[in-house]
């Protein structure tokens, strides 16, 4: 049993409860970050807070949430639950309004903050050294992705349709152009060794690890750009990858059936990954 945090109480997982109520409940209308924990340690944990607090911003949340106070809340759930190698999932919504209304409630209603702990499996470094499927869907979702919210039925969507279509993942496509992953950022390896990924904007999530892993490109003197990409490059590529705090760098080997560069995980993207991790657990917060 889990020892999660809910509006300021450490509670087992079994009793949390939100009221039906609750605007995340009823139109989504939350933000959420997730933080990679590694030997017990949190990793780029600053910069979650940080587009944590965009969110709220973005989406009009009267209050700013005080990361003082959830860096102790994430050190504590690490401690209670005993936690080494796994993630820390935060979200907070605009609060109970007391009945559903598309209105926003009242400026002092108070926000509801959850968080618990998952553990980390060997499975989700699977995608790195042996490296996953991904096919290519229309992106139907809203568009200010750039913001962290719960609004995440379609990629959900998007992520089964890839499993029935016997792949791991599905990279989204808007005007021909490859946006992200369900749940990550996409990157390529062009056949000159360029590093190439989609430029910030609002048609993707601003990722945390993509840009902890463009820094990396930097440490290795890899020249890379940031410039949308379509979906035949893609696939023409010598590499592809894609970013995110679950998983960190996660080789992808081919894209619609169609084989990247020999079919295995590539070089660029193991030396990203090794860095990321050294990095990463130098400047972690215990």
């Amino acid at each position: 049993m889990r020892t999660v945090y809910l509006n300021g109480e450490y509670i087992p997982d079994t009793e949390a409860k939100v009221s039906i109520f609750d605007r995340g409940f009823l139109f989504a209308d939350a933000i959420y970050e997730v933080t990679l924990v590694l030997d017990g340690k949190l990793i780029d944990f600053p910069n979650h807070m940080q587009r944590l607090k965009r969110s709220a911003r973005e989406l009009q949340f009267p209050f700013v949430p005080d990361v003082d106070q959830l860096l102790e809340v994430h050190r504590e759930l690490i401690r209670r639950n005993g936690l080494v190698d796994g993630q820390i999932y935060i979200q907070i919504t605009r609060g109970n309004a007391l009945d559903r209304d598309f209105a926003f409630p009242p400026a002092d209603t108070p926000g509801t903050i959850l968080m618990f702990t998952q553990v980390r499996t060997a499975a989700l470094d699977q995608a790195m050294k042996s490296g996953k499927a991904v096919v290519t869907m229309a992106d139907l979702r809203w568009q200010r992705s750039d913001i962290k919210t719960v609004q995440l039925l379609y990629s959900s969507i998007a992520k089964m349709e890839a499993g029935r279509k016997r792949a791991d993942d599905a990279w989204l496509v808007r005007d021909g152009l490859i946006t992200e992953g369900t749940n990550n950022n996409a990157f390529i390896v062009t056949k000159d060794g360029r590093l190439v990924t989609r430029p910030l904007s609002t048609d993707i999530l601003h990722g945390i690890t993509r840009k902890a892993v463009l820094d990396c490109a930097k440490e290795m003197g890899l020249e890379f750009v940031e410039r949308t990409f379509s979906v035949e490059e893609a696939r023409q590529a010598k590499e592809a990858f894609s970013t995110s705090a679950t998983t960190i760098v996660a080789a992808v080997t081919s894209i619609d059936g169609v084989v990247i560069g020999d079919g295995k995980p590539g070089p660029v993207g193991a030396k990203l990954r090794e860095i990321y991790l050294r990095k990463g657990l130098d400047a972690a917060i215990g």
